[in-house]
């Protein structure tokens, strides 16, 4: 078997033991949240009644819990398997009737937020396109899309309720009656998801015409339709895995924006039933939604195969090198101003008092006493959004440095690091948040573990890719051939070469960690009241939108400058890697070696 032979069955094995571990733990739910079944069930169905061992018994019977976990879950996982998915606890409908009704809400959700998606990347790289076909030179797509791109998905929805639901009252703000109702939720899941897509394809296309065969067409005559056709289908297969990672982002951005409008889809049936406790409904919902976002991966692998062709089927075709662009003036600027307000807010901030409570107040309008004014109990908003932030800061700290030594540790074994990403894509921060929050319950502590959880994998991914890289390096099988141990190779070479650039991505993924903490957040699955969280303010928030804008604008202006703070971080030129010296017996830091020593007493 060969190498790569042996890479690809690891990363099959990855895949259906990820698949494996996500279809346990939904199947296990009645166990691992740590409370009775029994009880939930006693509690779900009346709250009054007495649970007395009697009545305990005689639910365990009924449902046959009794019977231990393994063998609940088989039946729970042969009845998934025939289509059963067992009956409600709060309600006692079946689960599949109410499963299937909210995926045909979220599916046409998605659809028209992937279509709103593909609208948005044509209107991104229609100039690129038209000008790399004629041979001039190209425009950048702007700073617009790049922030786009960075923020969430219930950040874009809140905005667009305030602006033009409340403020310019053109669309309705809640429901699902008609097609009104669609516009809203679609533009909040597809701008962001056209933005990453846009700004993908169109860095890829000005390296397409700066290929060979584009000067040769051109040559030949080829009208600028046609080489912009060729540029297209060369530059999508590369950047097609992606396309797979925003549909399966669109499940977890769901089930907020379905949540913020009020929409009956998968996603709020899932929340929903984490929050009652109806554990059958939410395995169902959960499962519907994993198994939404893997079908969408795999579709996409399909059509990637299918315009690759049989003959590059199974190779790596890889996205043609970005075209550099210096780094200009306005960039560093919004880098300094989305690092600098934000921290003269969180220390201006930080002297006030966010528990207060001051009725009087509640509502207040922005003023000196005030400055971003108050909220629905008449706490400061500034002094919630200052603590608030040193409260997120450090608990991003905390993920960001264990999912580094995670993926520092995982890198070494290759197949394990790539499956675990693909396995890590197909369940979103939500879905996570969701999952973990019924075990150990909603709070800052499962929202870590949530948010770890999806974060170690990509880390892992660019280590094992790197230390693939590394050992193949003529300066590595050099000192092996000197007599250098492994230990010797591992922790003077391998480590160092790869914890620099794993840290550096660990550092971008900084601001995405918050983001997705603050998500967890809104949707009350991270921080409780009263903690002055950010997103959770932003929840707190949305029912005094047309009284008080500013108690939701002030938490959302910062998670706007935090997602600028990422995509000006990312776009940044990272430092070249010091070039290996050729490894020669004379150079210092092979003679200080202990076993180049040796070499030299032999000779």
């Amino acid at each position: 078997m060969t190498a790569l032979s042996s890479t690809r069955a690891g990363v099959l094995i990855s895949r259906a033991g990820g698949l494996a571990v996500v279809v346990a733990v939904i199947g296990l739910l009645p166990w691992l949240s740590g409370r009775d079944p029994a009880l939930s069930v006693l509690r779900a169905r009346s709250a009054e009644q007495e649970p007395t061992v009697e009545a305990l018994d005689s639910v365990r019977r009924e449902l046959g819990l009794d019977a231990g976990p393994m063998a609940l879950f088989g039946d729970w996982l042969g009845g998934a398997l025939r289509g059963d998915l067992g009956r409600s606890w709060v309600g006692g409908v079946e689960v599949l009737p109410s499963v299937l009704a909210g995926l045909r809400v979220s599916l046409t959700l998605m659809g028209a937020a992937l279509a709103v998606a593909l609208l948005l990347v044509g209107a991104l790289c229609a100039s690129t396109l038209v000008r790399g076909s004629r041979g001039t030179s190209r425009t950048r797509t702007g700073a617009a899309a790049a922030v786009l791109a960075a923020l969430p998905e219930f950040l874009v929805a809140t905005l667009l309720l305030v602006v033009l639901s409340v403020w310019l009252g053109w669309l309705p703000p809640y429901g699902w009656q008609g097609p009104q109702h669609l516009v809203l939720p679609a533009l909040a899941l597809g701008l962001p998801a056209g933005g990453i897509l846009g700004r993908l394809v169109d860095d890829s296309l000005p390296a397409v015409f700066e290929e060979r065969w584009v000067v040769l067409w051109r040559s030949w005559g080829c009208s600028p339709g046609a080489i912009g056709r060729a540029a297209v289908r060369r530059a999508l297969p590369a950047v097609l895995p992606q396309f797979g990672l925003v549909a399966v982002g669109l499940t977890g951005g769901a089930v907020a924006v379905e949540v913020v409008f009020a929409v009956p889809g998968l996603g709020r049936t899932a929340l929903g039933a984490a929050e009652a406790q109806d554990l059958p409904l939410l395995q169902g919902s959960v499962l519907a939604l994993v198994l939404l976002g893997l079908v969408g991966g795999v579709l996409v692998a399909g059509v990637r195969r299918r315009m690759l062709g049989p003959a590059l089927r199974d190779a790596a075709l890889s996205a043609p090198p970005p075209v550099s662009v210096p780094v200009s003036r306005l960039h560093r600027a919004v880098v300094a101003v989305s690092a600098v307000v934000p921290a003269v807010v969180i220390c201006w901030g930080l002297l006030g008092e966010p528990l207060r409570v001051n009725p009087i107040v509640r509502l207040a309008s922005p003023s000196w006493a005030h400055p971003l004014g108050t909220d629905s109990l008449g706490r400061d908003v500034l002094a919630r959004v200052g603590h608030g932030a040193a409260a997120t800061l450090t608990v991003t700290l905390l993920v960001c440095l264990g999912s580094f030594l995670v993926a520092m540790v995982v890198g070494f074994l290759p197949g394990l690091a790539e499956g675990a990403a693909e396995t890590a894509n197909a369940v979103p921060p939500v879905i996570a948040g969701i999952l973990v929050a019924a075990i150990v319950g909603p709070g800052s502590v499962g929202a870590s573990i949530a948010v770890a959880l999806v974060s170690w994998p990509p880390l892992a991914a660019h280590a094992a890719a790197l230390v693939q890289e590394i050992r193949a390096a003529t300066h590595i099988a050099a000192l092996r051939a000197l007599g250098a141990g492994p230990t010797w190779i591992l922790t003077r070479h391998v480590l160092p070469a790869v914890a620099g650039p794993v840290a550096r991505h660990a550092v971008l993924r900084l601001p995405g960690i918050a983001l997705a903490l603050a998500s967890l957040g809104f949707l009350g699955l991270g921080a409780q009241p009263p903690a002055p969280e950010w997103g959770l303010m932003l929840a707190e928030s949305l029912p005094y939108l047309e009284r008080a804008p500013w108690a939701a604008l002030a938490p959302t202006g910062m998670l706007l400058l935090l997602a600028t703070l990422a995509v000006s971080l990312s776009t940044l030129p990272t430092p070249r890697t010091r070039e290996l010296r050729p490894l020669t017996p004379s150079a210092p830091d092979v003679r200080r070696t202990r076993f180049s020593r040796r070499v030299g007493a032999g000779r």
